[in-house]
C-alpha cells in the first residue's frame, strides 16, 4: 500500500509540469484562446492542482518515512520536490508581480515614444489587442480593471524622475552615426528572432514581432533611430503587448537585452 501510495504520488507529479506545458502551447498552436489556457487551465485549474499534488507527496512522504518498513521514501520524496517546486516559482512570479505597476505599453521614451505604423495598428485592432496610448483609460483586454490608467502608473515607472522599476530603460545615446545604428538594430532584431513587420533603416525606422515561447504571445516592437543633438545617434524602443493587462515585465526585460546587445553591436563587437 505504501509502495502505491508513492508511486501514485510520483507520477501525479511527473503530469503536473505536463499539464501546464500543454495549456501553454495549446494556446501557441491555436487549439484554444489564451483566456483558456492561461486564466483557465493554468490560474483557475492549476493551482488547486498544485495543492493536491502537495497534498498526496505530503501523504506519501509521511506515511514511507514514518512507519516501518520505510519503503518507498526515495518515491515520494521525488513526488512532492515537483509542487514544492512549482510553488515556490508561483511565489516567485506574484512577488516580482507585486513589485511591477499593471502595465502593457513600455518606452524608453514616454514623452516622444516610436510610434506603431498604421499596418501594425490595422493587425493589433484586427486581433482585438490591448489599446495603444490608452493614456488615462482603463487599460488592456481586461475590463474589470478599475486602477490608474497608463498615463499615471507609466510616469511613476518609465517617467524622467527615478524609473523605479525599470532603471534600463532608457534611450540609448551612441557615438555611431543613424545609419549604421539603424543596421545594427535591425541585424540585432533579427538576432532576438523578431519578425520584422517594418524595416526602414534609412529612415531609422524598424518594426518587429517578439513571440514569447510557451504561450506565443505577440508583442510589437518599434525601433527608432536619430541623430543625436551633439553627433552620434540616440536610439529608442518600444515593445506593447497585445493581451494581458500586466507583462510581468517582459516588456522591459525585452527591451533592456535589445540596448544591450545593440550598443556591443553598433561598436562592432
Amino acid at each position: 500500500m505504501k509502495l502505491k501510495l508513492a508511486r501514485a504520488s510520483l507520477i501525479v507529479s511527473l503530469l503536473l509540469p505536463l499539464y501546464f506545458m500543454a495549456a501553454a502551447l495549446g494556446v501557441k498552436f491555436g487549439l484554444w484562446s489564451w483566456q483558456t489556457g492561461l486564466m483557465k487551465m493554468i490560474i483557475q485549474i492549476g493551482a488547486p492542482l498544485i495543492g493536491l499534488t502537495l497534498l498526496l507527496g505530503l501523504a506519501a512522504t509521511a506515511v514511507t518515512v514514518f512507519r516501518k518498513p520505510r519503503t518507498g521514501w526515495q518515491m515520494a520524496l521525488a513526488g512532492l520536490l515537483v509542487p514544492v517546486l512549482a510553488l515556490a516559482y508561483v511565489g516567485q512570479v506574484q512577488s516580482r508581480s507585486a513589485r511591477i505597476p499593471p502595465i502593457h505599453d513600455v518606452a524608453t521614451d514616454i514623452v516622444d515614444p516610436p510610434v506603431f505604423s498604421s499596418a501594425v495598428m490595422a493587425t493589433r485592432q484586427a486581433a482585438g489587442a490591448n489599446p495603444v496610448n490608452a493614456m488615462d483609460a482603463p487599460m488592456g483586454s481586461l475590463p474589470a480593471y478599475k486602477g490608474p490608467g497608463f498615463a499615471a502608473l507609466a510616469a511613476k515607472t518609465l517617467g524622467q524622475v527615478g524609473h523605479e522599476a525599470y532603471p534600463a530603460v532608457r534611450s540609448l545615446a551612441l557615438p555611431t552615426s543613424p545609419d549604421r545604428v539603424a543596421a545594427a538594430a535591425e541585424a540585432e532584431a533579427k538576432a532576438q528572432g523578431w519578425t520584422l513587420t517594418t524595416s526602414n533603416p534609412g529612415g531609422g525606422v524598424i518594426e518587429a514581432t517578439a513571440e514569447t515561447f510557451w504561450f506565443g504571445f505577440k508583442d510589437d516592437v518599434a525601433i527608432r533611430v536619430r541623430p543625436g543633438a551633439s553627433g552620434g545617434s540616440v536610439v529608442d524602443v518600444r515593445s506593447t503587448s497585445r493581451v494581458g493587462l500586466s507583462d510581468i515585465g517582459a516588456n522591459a526585460a525585452r527591451i533592456e537585452a535589445f540596448l544591450a546587445s545593440l550598443k556591443v553591436r553598433a561598436a562592432g563587437g
